[in-house]
């Protein structure tokens, strides 16, 4: 499923630190996950799911955990004051507010405060989605089509009404002209009817997704009236018309932006919207650097930040609003699996094209000595997709599930990956340790390149082993400078270029690097995402989240695979499958992972006491006192 995430607090009008890539919602704080998880999991379902009955939600597997006629998420305080502002700081820039064009750097945020989809997640549960625009969703056993019927009182902040004929028009927009994972999914479908001016039918002959349902049900519906389609390609700084729950008001290009509430919003009074959108209005303020950033939120200029850095989080926060009780700090643990950080290598360059390359300069990184001398040895080490979670092949030998789904492809997966042996590799945390240094040498001496005294070189041409960093915060500077030094031991030189937010994106999107921090979010029911991160359609699209340049049969497969299963049990094989090959791959340089999410919060905001599975969600969250700065 796309990656859709909430947020979770406890407060009133409030600002949030994201990085520029954060979209739609955030995942909820979260304490007792596991006990909830189990339950979700495991209970019995309300109600079966009826073949072509429209009902009040769906689910990628098994059954909605809440009836039709609920009347609250766990995890949002219906009784929240409402009120105030909400000010969040992100990191990096925009020059557009369009997010579902490629077309310049545009905000995200949009997309969950201003333009609604026809359903909305429940975040107690791995993929299920509940009424919003859409009153009801109806699809048959083999998920052949899906149809929608939307609520009569759903309108526009115009005032104009949603109608079907606008989510025909979003979907022949958005396949046609959207961001490619917008063009890969609505591709599958075969025809897209309005039946009336309420019911919307989407034919999905010959998709084999099961997801795709839920894929169009979180599909952003525009208003036909009011998007010029020649246009719409274009950057702008106009205000779209949406039929959330806040309109755009004043736009700063690449400094601010603020959406306000809609006072006559239409679905304020729905279930699935109670104790959230409770600030009166929403204002991101963007940072060009991150100690600006930093320093932004201790000042009191935004209201909430999400920490990643244990040596900040240990030493930085030492500042009198947090010794007074002003900032809080929280430490929340999660259900889903933990982000996926890596280094990662561009296998469209020859340099990386060799996988014995890959793996050595893998073993060559030293997470011990870094994680002790750099991070109070608060991080772990990352080695799965999905690390973490029961999606995981870490520590896991391959059931014959995995394997039937795998044997046509021998190769793709190694041995020790197969069997649950292989962890990644463990250094003495000295900076000098020769036995990672040798096994990494030997490989490279097996793909062509020869230690020539302290200078690493290709036998066949002499040229020395050289690539290029690409850097944009100082957090990624250090790291690369780290990596750097682990790498000279084996004579290989590496040249660090720091550009601005603007750039590093414009060449990230086009795959113009060697090398690249990057993390990716996963979920509990990761789905047709996976394509647009891993697929090999992907590879060569720009915009897409496939930075390494896959493109493996084998893969395209195993995500076929967990798109087109059923049962739970056939969806975690797919998933641990493409875990394995991925793995195998040696497409990253693993780094590292927070076993808990860290959250600095401003105590005149305030988060409902119980959080969803996902963890923080902001949308839930309300002033508790008036601003204080310092």
């Amino acid at each position: 499923m796309p990656n859709a995430i909430p947020l979770d607090a406890t407060g009133t009008t409030v600002t949030v630190a994201h990085s520029h890539d954060a979209s739609r919602r955030r995942p909820a704080l979260f304490c007792g996950v596991i006990g909830l998880l189990t339950a979700v999991l495991l209970a019995a379902p309300l109600a079966q799911a009826r073949p072509g009955v429209p009902e009040h939600a769906i689910a990628m597997h098994g059954e909605p955990a809440l009836p039709a006629g609920f009347d609250r998420l766990r995890y949002a305080n219906p009784d929240a004051p409402k009120g105030g502002r909400l000010t969040q700081g992100i990191l990096g820039t925009f020059d557009s507010i369009n997010p579902f064009v490629v077309k310049g750097l545009a905000l995200s945020q949009v997309r969950g405060y201003v333009v609604e989809s026809l359903l909305a997640r429940g975040y107690d549960e791995p993929f299920t989605l509940y009424g919003l625009l859409a009153k009801t969703v109806e699809t048959d056993a083999d998920r052949t089509y899906v149809k929608f019927e939307l609520d009569p009182a759903a309108r526009f902040s115009d005032g104009k009404p949603v109608t079907a004929a606008d989510v025909v028009f979003s979907w022949e927009l958005l396949r046609d002209k959207g961001r490619p994972n917008y063009r890969t999914y609505y591709a599958k479908v075969a025809k897209a009817e309005a039946l009336s001016e309420r019911v919307v039918r989407f034919d999905l002959t010959g998709a084999d997704d099961r997801e795709l349902p839920l894929i169009l049900g979180l599909m952003p519906v525009l208003p036909k009236h009011a998007v010029d389609p020649d246009k719409f390609e274009d950057t702008t700084f106009e205000p779209i018309v949406g039929s959330g729950p806040y309109t755009i008001g004043a736009v700063d290009p690449g400094r601010s932006i603020t959406f306000k509430r809609d006072p006559n919003y239409w679905g304020r009074n729905l279930a699935i919207n109670r104790g959230f959108w409770n600030f009166d209005e929403i204002r991101f303020e963007f940072y060009r650097d991150s100690n600006s950033h930093f320093e932004g939120f201790t000042k009191g200029l935004y209201d909430l930040r999400v920490e990643s850095d244990p040596s900040r989080w240990e030493t930085a926060y030492n500042v009198p609003a947090v010794r007074d009780g002003r900032i809080v700090k929280e430490a929340f643990p999660t259900g889903m699996p933990k982000q996926f950080e890596g280094l990662v290598f561009n296998t469209r360059r020859p340099l990386f094209a060799d996988i014995r390359v890959r793996e050595a300069l893998g073993l060559l990184f030293d997470f011990e000595w870094l994680n002790h001398n750099f991070f109070f040895d608060k991080y772990r080490r990352s080695a799965s997709y999905f690390e973490g979670s029961e999606l995981s092949a870490r520590g896991r030998p391959a059931d014959d599930k995995e394997r039937a789904l795998l044997k046509p492809f021998p190769g793709a997966v190694r041995d020790d990956v197969m069997e649950g042996r292989w962890q990644p590799p463990v250094t003495d945390g000295t900076g000098r340790d020769r036995a990672t240094l040798k096994r990494a040498l030997e490989l490279l001496h097996a793909a062509g390149y020869d230690l020539d005294r302290t200078v690493l070189r290709n036998r066949a041409n002499k040229q020395p082993f050289t690539f290029e960093i690409m850097v944009t915060t100082k957090d990624q500077e250090r790291l690369a400078l780290a990596y750097s030094r682990d790498l000279q031991r084996a004579g290989i030189t590496v040249r660090i270029r720091v550009v601005d937010a603007v750039q590093y994106d414009r060449r990230r999107l086009t795959y113009d690097y060697d090398m690249i921090q990057y993390r990716w979010d996963q979920s509990l029911s990761p789905g047709n995402e996976q394509a647009f991160y891993w697929g090999t359609a992907a590879a060569d699209a720009e915009g897409t989240r496939n930075y390494m340049g896959v493109k493996s049969p084998a893969v395209d497969a195993m995500i076929a695979a967990l798109l087109s299963a059923r049962e739970r049990d056939q969806f975690v094989a797919a998933v641990r499958a493409l875990d394995r090959i991925l793995i195998s791959g040696f497409l990253v340089v693993p780094l590292y992972h927070l076993p808990d999410q860290w959250v600095a919060r401003w105590s005149t905001v305030a988060h409902p006491a119980d959080t969803s599975l996902f963890g923080y969600l902001p949308e839930t969250w309300w002033r508790a006192a008036p601003e204080r700065r310092q």
